[in-house]
């Protein structure tokens, strides 16, 4: 996916690092991830996530909460409040830049901070909230917490252990921390929610899960992430959460009509990237892109890719349709195909292209029929392979009009 690099201002001053994943073609929405505790942006859940909403095109931001990654700010003295305060501020870039409602989507305390920012987004502004292995209780994070919880309150501040990390915490992080109600939060939501939890997470118990599910107003549900680790450290379970919450936010998030089907023909409209376009038929719409090795984010297929399947796909309906008419034992067929851009074959059409200092073009077309047919019905259905209607507009005489439209 095309990714943007987009500072964030907070009320208290500082600075927040964020990542836009922006969709190959047209945006028809927005979505806030919120990473796990002491994690950043870079987390794989982070990444996944964000990468599979924008290719249904969602535009979503990752960012660091104060302290932590790129952010401004100690992360010591933040505590709960301050990633609610952050994750508002990364709201309103979002509902400045593209309006609508936003889809909130947090992992681990990222999602107690995204449920307890929706509050202070306003409801109106909220299209749907997801939550990956959240705890019901903010103070839980206390107990992942290795140090002396009771001298920092009572000195002001102290050096504790968090994942493996030595950090600076003061008693104001851990005061913010004890007092959130996220159960009652929740239970005043008005937004669609859904709850993500592995069963044998060891950091945030299942139960924890239950509770919020319980707490929530409907429409709520609840997916299982069966086998995954509270990080989703394994690729599949974060690519799984994703896809889940992508299809799931679609209810929410409805495909808008923002280029209107054409009566016929195809539309192409210039997307986000280096080369990511949004083409829409009739009834339609899906990407082209270039492949990474030309400079493109390969989140579709190519031009000449698209080429190739015309006329694969026009070869394999014309032979199904002659067979199924000749009522012929076709089971189907393989169509494998290529393009050489300097064919050097001595051929006729290699002269008539130097002649014109055009350099000549090559389709490669290898069929594989599948069935019990005779020698002579395949050679026939090779022979009606030729031609189908792309096969034959390649072959013809081919005229392109270009006009401009203001």
């Amino acid at each position: 996916m095309p990714t943007e690099t987009i500072s964030i201002n907070t009320a208290k001053g500082h600075s927040l690092s964020g990542s836009l994943e922006m969709p190959t073609g047209l945006v028809r929405g927005a979505a806030l991830f919120a990473h796990c505790f002491t994690c950043t942006k870079q987390s794989r859940a982070a990444v996944a996530v964000a990468r599979s909403l924008a290719s249904k095109g969602l535009a979503t931001l990752r960012f660091d909460f104060t302290g932590l990654g790129g952010s401004e700010g100690e992360f010591g003295r933040a505590g709960f409040a301050t990633d609610v305060g952050d994750l508002v501020a990364a709201a309103e870039v979002l509902l400045a830049r593209f309006g609508g409602k936003l889809l909130l989507v947090g992992h681990s305390l990222g999602g107690a901070a995204v449920l307890a920012a929706a509050d202070d987004l306003g409801f109106d502004r909220v299209a749907a909230i997801a939550t990956i292995n959240a705890p019901s209780d903010v103070p839980h994070v206390l107990e992942r917490i290795d140090g002396n919880i009771a001298q920092v309150m009572e000195e002001g501040e102290g050096e504790v252990n968090i994942g493996g990390r030595p950090f600076t915490i003061s008693s104001a992080f851990v005061d913010k921390t004890v007092n959130a109600d996220l159960l009652g939060e929740v239970s005043r939501l008005r937004a669609p929610l859904l709850f993500m939890h592995s069963p044998i997470d060891q950091i945030v118990s299942v139960d924890h899960a239950s509770r919020l599910f319980a707490a929530a107003k409907h429409p709520k549900s609840f997916v299982s992430l069966d086998g995954a680790d509270h990080l989703l450290l394994n690729r599949q379970d974060a690519e799984f959460a994703a896809s889940v919450i992508a299809g799931w936010a679609d209810r929410y998030l409805p495909q808008e009509a923002d280029l209107p089907a054409p009566e016929d023909g195809i539309v192409v409209r210039s997307g986000h990237g280096k080369f990511g376009t949004e083409v829409h038929t009739t009834s339609h719409r899906f990407i082209a892109d270039e492949p990474l090795s030309y400079g493109g984010d390969d989140t579709g297929p190519s031009p000449y890719d698209l080429l190739l399947a015309a006329l694969g796909t026009c070869t394999s309906m014309t032979m199904k349709m002659y067979a199924d008419r000749k009522k012929w034992p076709l089971e189907g067929s393989t169509i494998a195909l290529r393009h050489e851009r300097n064919h050097a074959e001595d051929c006729e059409q290699v002269s008539v292209a130097e002649e014109s200092n055009m350099p000549a073009q090559a389709l490669y077309r290898c069929i594989t029929l599948h069935g019990d047919l005779t020698e002579d019905q395949r050679r026939r259905i090779i022979e009606i392979a030729d031609k189908c209607p792309v096969h034959r507009t390649l072959e013809g005489h081919l005229h392109i009009h270009t006009a401009s439209s203001e």
